[in-house]
């Protein structure tokens, strides 16, 4: 059968640090827990009416008709994961990423360079991450298009230009998902406890912003000479918090159940529990540790 060209929306998910869930469960609870998360991603792509062309050990392969139907998918992919409950206290997490483009097809498989790129784009995702091309932000509706933002030019791996990535913002976005929705009607106020040393911040309703550096006038300041003088702020977006990284030397992220994250100039949602370090790994000798510790609790009043 001849191979026909037409443009589709690819989406490659899969579950992040799976090797270091192997390692930590063994590999009959771990294969269980990744089963469980395919599972979640094949009901996503069939909500959204896409089709999943393969599974590959603990990745997904999924073809959408559109941008938008690729974007509502992995946002509720991310939805579902996220609502799992841990297994021997590890917390899963996914990496998605997609691209729309024109697309081979041929027996039911799928090739070229919108597959490759869409490949790309999951590569270059954190846990809990979706990314995208600048050009399939431009194929979204208004709507949709509103809640990405572009991250940065980077090379690509067979681009010989630079490729604009976006990043999808799933946790913020009350059109893509129920899961705003359902926490404003909460009776519950989202948390945030952080603490360095003696010091002990508590993010809640009056508190949006929270400062971290060298400077001593932040609400965590930090002595080590890695840190930049403004390394870094945690802003509360609804009910969700994210670190925001401006350093010069990147800011590592352990959140529990994951393997450490680097972060230069980028941002994370903080979610559960676990620590940043500045300039340097954690698991350096002497480091300097912010926890945190993301929760809910009774509103007042």
């Amino acid at each position: 059968m001849t191979a026909t060209a037409r443009p589709v929306a690819i989406l490659f998910a899969d579950v992040s640090g799976s090797t270091t869930l192997y390692e930590r469960l063994g590999d009959r609870q771990a294969l269980k827990a990744v089963e469980q998360v395919i599972d979640l991603l094949r009901r996503a792509v069939a909500t959204y009416h896409g089709r999943v062309v393969k599974t590959i050990g603990d990745e997904v392969m999924a073809v959408f008709r559109d941008a938008d139907t690729a974007l509502q998918a992995a946002s509720d992919m991310q939805t579902r994961v996220a609502a799992l409950p841990t297994f021997a206290d590890a917390r899963l997490a996914i990496r998605v990423g997609f691209h729309y483009g024109a697309t081979l097809e041929e027996n039911g498989d799928y090739f070229g360079d919108a597959v490759n790129t869409a490949a790309r784009m999951a590569g270059l995702a954190k846990g809990g991450q979706i990314i995208t091309t600048a050009a399939t932000v431009a194929a979204l509706s208004p709507l949709l298009r509103e809640s990405t933002r572009a991250v940065a030019a980077l090379s690509v791996k067979g681009k010989q230009a630079e490729v604009q990535v976006c990043e999808v913002l799933w946790q913020t976005g009350e059109d893509l998902t129920m899961l705003a929705a359902n926490l404003a009607q909460a009776s519950t106020e989202a948390v945030l406890r952080l603490a360095c040393g003696a010091r002990t911040v508590v993010m809640d309703g009056d508190l949006a912003t929270v400062q971290i550096g060298r400077d001593m006038l932040h609400q965590i300041p930090i002595t080590d000479k890695m840190a930049s003088r403004l390394h870094g702020r945690i802003e509360r977006r609804g009910d969700k918090f994210y670190y925001v990284d401006l350093s010069t030397n990147g800011t590592y992220l352990t959140i529990e159940g994951d393997v450490e994250t680097v972060l230069r100039r980028d941002q994370a949602m903080l979610r559960g529990r676990g620590t940043l370090s500045f300039g340097h790994s954690a698991t350096d000798p002497g480091a300097e540790l912010v926890t945190f510790v993301c929760e809910y609790r009774p509103k007042s009043g």
